[in-house]
């Protein structure tokens, strides 16, 4: 399924474009996060899709990759950008490529558990109070001083439209997650994306992803994790110098 924002067009006129964006979304699962983030993106892609997941239906790393992969274009080069949550989801895709991705774009996301702290609580993610703990408790992490009302109001809508176990068992899935070994098979060109502020993901993922991934650019961008939504230009123009 892809969400709102697919094949979102555009461009300034006389401005060469891209080739296509597709775009994984981030726990929520759903496009509504990219709204904004698409339309910036239509000024220098062909086309910007953004593929939303099931709200109401469970489903592992696994499931997810080959839902994703129903979505890609058949034939038409593309870019794969995975976000946060769907990093592990985009890199599995780019470990057993299409013949037609041209480049990976990962954004504040890793290939191991990101808190290897909390992995001991995974389990209690099937009980978390996803929809009756304030979104604002999670602002400091995911925003800290880039949150605004509209960006705060955008979040709380989005997780409310996706079911609690649904959110939970992504929760879980997160911190129980290792693709260390499909991203070292990973060949396509590669950009990774971190936030200078980012207080969700440590320092120690961010350096396991780039170890696993020598190859791949890694650019640093103010921003917190929630990056493209809060500096959705200063990310653009790094992919867009890459691809």
């Amino acid at each position: 399924m892809r969400g709102r924002c697919a094949a979102v067009v555009g461009g300034i006129p006389g401005r060469r474009r891209l080739m296509r964006l597709v775009c994984l979304p981030g726990l929520d699962g759903t496009a509504d996060m990219f709204s904004r983030f698409a339309e910036r993106a239509a000024a220098h892609f062909t086309a910007v899709d953004c593929v939303a997941y099931p709200r109401d239906r469970v489903m592992d790393y696994a499931a997810l990759e080959a839902f994703a992969r129903k979505a890609l274009p058949a034939s038409e080069p593309f870019v794969l950008l995975g976000e946060s949550f769907s990093g592990p989801v985009a890199m599995r895709i780019a470990a057993s490529p299409p013949p037609n991705l041209a480049a990976l774009v990962l954004s504040t996301t890793f290939a191991r558990q990101p808190m290897p702290w909390l992995s001991m609580f995974a389990a209690l993610t099937r009980i978390a109070p996803v929809h009756t703990v304030p979104v604002a408790w999670a602002m400091p992490w995911l925003l800290g001083r880039w949150s605004t009302p509209d960006l705060r109001r955008t979040l709380a809508a989005a997780l409310s439209n996706v079911h609690a176990d649904v959110l939970r068992a992504r929760m879980r899935a997160a911190l129980e997650t290792d693709v260390i070994a499909r991203a070292a098979a990973i060949t396509v060109p590669t950009l990774v994306l971190r936030a200078t502020e980012d207080r969700l993901l440590t320092r120690r993922a961010a350096e396991a992803l780039q170890r696993v991934l020598p190859n791949a650019r890694v650019v640093d961008i103010a921003g917190p994790h929630l990056l493209l939504q809060a500096n959705a230009d200063d990310a653009l123009r790094a992919i867009t110098g890459f691809v």
